[in-house]
């Protein structure tokens, strides 16, 4: 069995660290990642896909990217689930393994 992908593409918004109650760091980022067809109407739409990190993954994303950035991100995808009123929902998400910074390192 494999569970594996790849996504590039732009963070939507500047990745955000905190702590879990166990200590750990983690961000969720969501990537802008443009589809490789046009659309009926002549124009790529694009994927905006959430995505999970943690640790030190998490803590060098959040020190070196910001929105707008283009980042490499593998890893695996997640499902999990969830009881409502209205019965239960499903969240699919990709925990990342490695995250490569494509867009270079801003001198601000």
């Amino acid at each position: 069995m494999l569970n594996q992908t790849v996504l590039v593409g732009r963070l939507v918004n500047d990745p955000e660290l905190y702590e879990t109650e166990n200590g750990k760091k983690v961000t969720r980022v969501t990537l802008a990642v443009p589809r490789s067809y046009k659309n009926i109407n002549g124009q790529y739409d694009t994927d905006f896909i959430g995505c999970k990190l943690w640790q030190g993954v998490a803590e060098s994303t959040s020190e070196y990217c910001k929105k707008g950035d283009l980042v490499g991100i593998k890893g695996r995808i997640q499902t999990t689930n969830y009881e409502t009123e209205e019965g239960t929902k499903y969240f699919t998400e990709v925990i990342a393994e490695k995250v490569t910074f494509l867009s270079g390192k801003s001198k601000d």
